[in-house]
């Protein structure tokens, strides 16, 4: 199995932590050139430490770009023009009621999630494409594209509209060396869950602790995993498409979700 990535450049959106650092750890690892992003310079370049103490030889980049908005997208591709690996890693996360979500909480989770993706692969795919080069897009949706949350469906709507551009674009990659596949993570144990529990809890009016019980017994029951995934888990498997042996793999979209979405197509 092919999993060499030297000679490669990869850029991974929101790569100072969770997935998105794992994703950028584990492709430095298999040789890739790797761009770190996040918004602040500061957090940008701890992670690029984590990431050359895991891979010594890795040559690493920064980008602190606010990918949130066309003008944060525009100065990253004026700085890094190329990229043989896109990781649409990027994206935020609200627990709130639908009744609750306002107008703004809408654009903004279509801005950040979906939008910052679509900007990008619009000018990396294309130049992989009229290059007829060897390239590789994945893009980091989650389960609740498919199993959508109640307690957050502008969420789940922003992961679901990855699942259907991925799918849009890996349709332009016909007969070439390129390929478009989403990655569907489930619940997952990343730096920020404890505050994203908390939130949770101070919604529905209970503890971090009560939450965290009943996530398998109550939210996600369907799950064969009955715990959360660690980032490294997800990351694997964005690796591996992201590797020359997932060459016939092209417009899928991939559980990593634990077995939550219970459909098995």
């Amino acid at each position: 199995m092919n999993l060499d990535l030297t000679g490669k450049t990869a850029l991974v959106t929101g790569s100072t932590r969770g997935i998105g650092l794992a994703t950028a750890i584990g492709l430095a690892q298999m040789g890739a050139e790797v761009i770190v992003n996040g918004r602040g310079q500061a957090d940008v370049t701890a992670a690029m430490a984590k990431v050359r103490q895991a891979a010594p030889a890795a040559e690493v980049h920064s980008a602190a770009v606010d990918l949130g908005g066309a003008d944060g997208c525009a100065a990253l591709i004026a700085q890094f023009p190329d990229v043989d690996i896109l990781v649409n890693n990027l994206g935020i996360y609200e627990p709130k009621g639908f009744f609750d979500i306002e107008d703004a909480d809408w654009t903004r989770m279509f801005e950040v999630n979906v939008m910052s993706g679509v900007r990008l692969t619009r000018h990396y795919l294309k130049r992989m494409l009229e290059n007829k080069a060897w390239g590789r897009v994945v893009f980091v949706s989650s389960e609740s594209g498919v199993f959508i949350p109640k307690e957050m469906v502008h969420y789940g709507f922003s992961k679901a509209a990855q699942l259907v551009v991925a799918r849009g674009a890996a349709e332009l990659t016909k007969a070439t060396s390129v390929t478009v596949n989403s990655v569907m993570p489930g619940p997952t144990w990343v730096e920020m869950a404890p505050v994203r529990l908390a939130a949770r809890a101070k919604a529905a009016g209970t503890t971090v602790d009560d939450i965290t019980s009943r996530m398998f017994t109550e939210r996600r029951p369907a799950s064969l995993l009955q715990r959360y995934a660690e980032p490294e888990e997800i990351a694997n498997l964005i690796c591996y498409v992201c590797s020359k042996a997932s060459s016939a793999t092209n417009g899928a979209a991939l559980r990593a979700d634990g077995g939550i979405v219970t459909n098995p197509f």
